[in-house]
């Protein structure tokens, strides 16, 4: 998978957690329709692998839905089955990087430090997981690209729909946004128009921030 590519495309990343099932398509179509075509699926959710399934045969080939908080070989076998096409993790298990490596499937390894960032190119992943970039300066991600000049970063964990152009112009391949993709009352009230409508706003600031 050209990563780069990818976000050139649409430099967000959907992730879902905890969503509730019966409102899982529709979610992802208002998330689509606003300029979005990566999906994660967090394994640790009630309805993970089914959510995957159901995003997977809902855009065919128009998105690609990957599986979240995959730690272990067995866990992505079951992802894979279930039509994830790509893998993340918050960490970097030796495990995982061997497996995809070996499997050749997309993955997306988190890190933090220069010693996790050196293994995961060692194995052949030039583009991470930079997780939680919230908590870190925004300059942290160029002065990792300084010595690691090969290396590409997505900012996970404590991006925003306001912050999420800062990431872009702090030098961030991309970003992936969770629970505070769209308003809390979008998914309460089924309001997919408004969600829609957010998300787009959101692609369209990260897109100037370029």
């Amino acid at each position: 998978m050209d990563w780069r590519e990818k976000f050139r495309q649409s430099p967000a990343l959907a992730i879902l957690r905890n969503i509730p099932l019966e409102k899982t398509v529709p979610y992802a179509q208002a998330i689509f329709a606003g300029g979005i075509r990566l999906f994660e699926v967090a394994m640790n959710s009630a309805n993970g692998l089914e959510q995957i399934g159901m995003i997977r045969r809902h855009f065919g080939d128009s998105a690609d839905v990957g599986a979240g908080t995959v730690l272990s070989e067995d866990m992505a076998l079951a992802a894979r089955d279930a039509g994830a096409s790509f893998m993340l993790a918050p960490s970097c298990p030796v495990e995982m990087l061997d497996w995809c490596r070996k499997s050749g499937t997309p993955f997306l390894p988190g890190v933090l430090t220069p010693t996790e960032a050196c293994l995961c190119l060692s194995r052949g992943f030039s583009t991470m997981k930079l997780f939680p970039a919230g908590d870190m300066p925004m300059s942290y991600v160029r002065s990792l690209k300084g010595p690691l000049d090969q290396s590409e970063y997505v900012a996970i964990g404590g991006v925003t729909p306001t912050n999420a152009p800062e990431f872009i112009r702090a030098g961030y391949l991309g970003v992936g946004l969770g629970g505070g993709l769209v308003p809390k009352s979008c998914l309460e009230e089924s309001d997919w128009i408004k969600a829609e409508t957010a998300v787009r706003n959101m692609i369209v600031a990260m897109k100037a921030a370029r």
